[in-house]
């Protein structure tokens, strides 16, 4: 996983963990980066400036190499074992549903309404069409940690 610190338009500053600058971008492009704060979707990396303490009234440089690092710092022991337990329950839901890509919101309507039998399934849906399936009424839950498509290696 990488963290990044990401920005949105109203100024607010967070963290974001993706698989590869590419899973960011492409989640990004969708839609499904969003501030926690406010909601916006128009979310983009920090700019990367140096780390500094403040010690009384001055300010001092952080002292270099893997101390200076904080973002890289390792979890605690009980949060990467949570992590863990969540990553193995989404696997366990996703091996039980199929994989539906783009079509997501489309195959969510055609079994809400009859068109097809019930089945589990997960895919790709934007922030927009989740709203929008939401607000019909059609329950979705978003998949907690990045999923790749069945014929790529996660």
């Amino acid at each position: 996983m990488i963290v990044f610190d990401l920005h949105c338009d109203n100024g607010h500053k967070f963290e974001g963990w993706f698989g590869s600058s590419a899973d960011y971008e492409n989640q990004r492009e969708r839609g499904l980066v969003d501030c926690p704060q406010c909601g916006s979707t128009t979310v983009g990396k920090a700019p990367m400036a140096p780390a500094v303490g403040a010690k009384g009234n001055t300010v001092e440089a952080l002292p270099a190499g893997k101390d200076a690092q904080l973002s890289n710092a390792p979890m605690p022991p009980e949060v990467e074992k949570a992590l863990r337990q969540l990553a193995k329950a989404q696997a366990k839901a996703l091996e039980s549903s199929t994989w539906v890509g783009d079509k997501f919101a489309d195959e969510a309507r055609s079994q809400h309404y009859g068109e097809k039998d019930e089945a589990p399934i997960h895919g790709k849906a934007t922030r927009k069409e989740a709203e929008d399936l939401a607000n019909e009424g059609i329950s979705v839950a978003p998949i907690l940690f990045p999923v790749a498509e069945p014929d790529e290696l996660n």
